[in-house]
């Protein structure tokens, strides 16, 4: 798979396949959504995602570099 559909599979499809698509996985009011930022284009480096510089769950930022 390539970067963006692994990322695809992961996220979105798994939100779908739970049948929580209509509550996580989108950054939307009133939606269940963690956060992370990483130093490049995961979908040109797919291993940036091993280095995040930002991570928020649940609304609270747990690692900022």
């Amino acid at each position: 798979m390539s970067p963006a559909e692994t990322l695809r599979s992961g996220l979105i499809n798994g939100a779908k396949l739970l049948d929580w698509a209509d509550s996580i996985g989108q950054l939307k009011p009133h939606f269940f959504a963690d956060i992370i930022a990483v130093p490049g284009d995961p979908l040109t480096d797919i291993k940036v995602l091993e280095h995040p510089a930002f991570v928020m769950k649940n609304g609270e930022v747990v690692l900022k570099n």
